[in-house]
C-alpha cells in the first residue's frame, strides 16, 4: 500500500464528513491508500456517522475508525501512525477538503524523487472563502497571519526548493512512514497546541536531510474561520507550548527561536517586555477584537495588499505580548524555572 491518510478528530462530525466525502472521490486507485480516523476520546456516535458517510460517498479504500483515549490530538496521531500500512503518511486535519487528485499528488511527489534524499511534501491548504467574509477572514486567507501559503504561492515555481521545516504544516503534509517512526513521531508529552508539526519537520531534516517541498496541486481547502479571540487564544497556547518544547527538544527550540528561551536572561526579557508593553497591548486588543465585525469589503480595490499588510503589522505587537505573557505563565509554573 502506498499511502495512509491520518485524520485525528474531536467533536467535529460535520467537518469530518465533508473531508471523508472528498477522500472517497480520489483519483488514486483505492487499493493503494487507506484512511485512518482517530477519535480523541470515545465517541460511538461520531464513529457511526463517519462510517455511514464513507459508505454513502462510495468510498472503496480501506477505512479504519480508531477510538482512542481522550489524550490530545498528537497522541492520537501517533496511535494512527503505529497502525499505518502505507509507505507514506499523509497528515491532515478533519476540516480540510481534499481535491480529487490530492492523495495522488502527494504520492507522486515522493515517487518522483528518483533516488534523491527522501522529502517532506507540503500541500496547499488555503482558508475557504465564505459569504460576507469579515476583515479578519480576509487577513487569515490572504496574508501570513497563520500560514505562509501567500508567500509560497507568490514565489517563482521551483519544485526542488527546500522551504525549511517551518513550513511543515500538520494539516496537509506527507512523509515516509518509516522515517517518521524512526524519529519518534509527533511530540506529545503534554496536551499542547502548536509546534509539533514543525518540530517533526525539524527532526526529519536533521536525521535524514529531508527537504520540505511545496506541491500546490496537493490542494485541500481549510474550512476554518477564526474570531479575533480565537487568534488571541492561539497565541496564548503557542506561548505555553514554546516553554515545553524548549525543555523537551532544546536543539529544535534554539533553531526555531534563535536562542535559548529558557535562559534566565530571556525570561527576564519577557517579564520586562510584558510589563512595559501592557498598556499598548490592551489598546491594540480593543481594536483587534473589532476585526471580526468589519466587512472585508472595506479593503476592496487596488490598495488591498497594503491595507492588509498594515492591519497585519498592527497585530504583531499584540501577538508578541500575548505569546510572552503565556510563556511566562508556563515558565513560572515550572519547578526548574522557580528554582533558577
Amino acid at each position: 500500500m502506498l499511502a495512509s491518510v491520518l485524520i485525528p478528530t474531536f467533536a467535529r462530525s460535520d467537518k469530518l464528513s465533508r473531508c471523508l466525502e472528498c477522500l472517497a472521490s480520489q483519483t488514486m486507485d483505492p487499493a493503494n491508500f487507506e484512511v485512518i480516523v482517530g477519535f480523541d476520546g470515545p465517541d460511538a456516535a461520531a464513529e457511526s456517522s463517519a462510517r455511514e458517510t464513507w459508505t454513502r460517498a462510495g468510498g472503496k479504500s480501506v477505512i479504519e475508525l480508531m477510538q482512542c483515549p481522550r489524550e490530545g490530538l498528537q497522541l492520537v496521531r501517533n496511535r494512527m501512525l503505529a497502525r499505518a500500512r502505507g509507505r507514506y503518511m499523509i497528515s491532515i486535519n478533519d476540516d480540510i477538503r481534499p481535491v480529487p487528485n490530492f492523495v495522488l499528488a502527494h504520492v507522486a511527489a515522493h515517487e518522483k524523487r528518483d533516488g534523491a534524499n527522501p522529502a517532506v511534501v507540503v500541500g496547499s491548504s488555503p482558508f475557504c472563502r465564505r459569504e460576507n467574509e469579515s476583515l479578519l477572514d480576509r487577513l487569515t486567507r490572504k496574508t501570513s497571519m497563520i500560514f505562509f501559503y501567500d508567500v509560497m504561492d507568490a514565489a517563482a515555481p521551483d519544485p526542488g526548493r527546500d522551504w525549511g521545516y517551518r513550513h511543515c504544516f500538520g494539516l496537509n503534509f506527507s512523509a515516509r512512514v518509516d522515517l517518521v517512526r524512526e524519529v519518534g513521531g509527533f511530540h506529545a508529552g503534554e496536551r499542547l497546541y502548536g509546534y509539533e508539526d514543525i518540530e517533526l519537520g525539524y527532526k526529519l531534516a536533521q536525521r535524514f536531510k529531508t527537504p520540505i517541498l511545496y506541491r500546490p496541486d496537493a490542494r485541500a481547502e481549510h474550512e476554518h474561520f477564526y474570531q479575533p479571540q480565537d487568534l488571541i487564544r492561539r497565541e496564548q497556547n503557542l506561548g505555553v507550548a514554546a516553554w515545553h518544547f524548549a525543555k523537551a527538544n532544546p536543539a529544535f527550540a534554539h533553531a526555531c527561536f534563535g536562542r535559548d528561551i529558557t535562559h534566565p536572561d530571556e525570561i527576564a526579557y519577557s517579564r520586562a517586555f510584558v510589563s512595559h508593553e501592557c498598556g499598548v497591548a490592551e489598546r491594540l486588543r480593543e481594536s483587534f477584537l473589532e476585526l471580526g465585525k468589519i466587512p472585508a469589503s472595506v479593503v476592496d480595490g487596488p490598495h488591498e495588499p497594503i491595507l492588509l499588510k498594515l492591519h497585519l503589522q498592527q497585530f504583531v505587537l499584540l501577538k508578541r505580548w500575548t505569546w510572552h505573557n503565556a510563556f511566562l505563565q508556563a515558565a513560572d509554573a515550572s519547578p526548574a524555572a522557580l528554582a533558577a
